[in-house]
C-alpha cells in the first residue's frame, strides 16, 4: 500500500480507498428507473445522493489545488437541496465522473505535504473546536462520503436490491 507523504493523511487514505471501493458496489445493479425514485416524496433520490458524493470528491480536489471542476456543480455545489424539476445525469455519466477526478485526487494526497493541510481553509461553519485548515475540511468530506454511503445503503434496501456487499477489487488503485 502506497503511504502518503503527509503522516497525517495515513487516517485518512484507508478511508478514501474504501470509499472508492464502495461506490462501485453501491452502484452494482441499480436500474435507472429506480434511481430517481423517493420514498413517499420525502427522501432525496440514489441519483442526487451518487451525484453529491460525486461533487464531495471534486471539493475536495478543489482543496488540495486541482483546478477540476465537475460538470455538474450546478445541480450538487454545497449539498444543494433536490431539484424536482431538475434534469439530473444518469448514474452512469456520474460513474464516469467519479473514477475520473478519484484517481487524480488519489495521487495529489499522496504527494501533498503536511504543511499544505496545516493552511487555513475556511469551513464556514464557526464551531470553536474545529480548526478551519485544509485537512481537517477533508476530514469533513470523509465524514460526508460516508453519511451519503448509508442513505445509499439503506435506499437499496428499501428499493428492494440485496445489501451491499463489501467486495473489493485490487486493480482499483485509488
Amino acid at each position: 500500500m502506497e503511504k502518503p507523504k503527509a503522516k497525517t493523511l495515513e487516517v485518512i487514505i484507508p478511508g478514501y480507498r474504501m470509499h472508492s471501493q464502495m461506490f462501485n458496489n453501491l452502484l452494482d445493479g441499480i436500474k435507472e428507473s429506480d434511481a430517481l425514485t423517493r420514498i413517499e416524496n420525502k427522501t432525496n433520490h440514489f441519483t442526487w445522493m451518487v451525484g453529491n458524493l460525486v461533487n464531495c470528491r471534486y471539493w475536495m480536489a478543489g482543496i488540495v489545488g486541482i483546478e477540476e471542476k465537475d460538470p455538474n456543480e450546478s445541480l450538487f455545489k454545497d449539498g444543494k437541496a433536490l431539484d424536482e424539476n431538475a434534469e439530473y445525469p444518469s448514474l452512469d455519466v456520474l460513474k464516469k465522473e467519479w473514477h475520473k477526478i478519484s484517481p487524480i485526487l488519489f495521487k495529489k494526497l499522496l504527494s501533498i505535504e503536511e504543511t499544505e493541510l496545516e493552511q487555513p481553509y475556511e469551513l464556514g461553519m464557526n464551531i470553536s473546536y474545529v480548526q478551519e485548515n485544509k485537512l481537517n475540511m477533508l476530514g469533513m468530506c470523509i465524514d460526508r462520503e460516508s453519511y451519503l454511503f448509508g442513505q445509499l445503503g439503506l435506499m437499496r434496501k428499501i428499493l428492494g436490491y440485496n445489501a451491499v456487499k463489501y467486495d473489493t477489487d485490487d486493480k482499483l488503485g485509488y
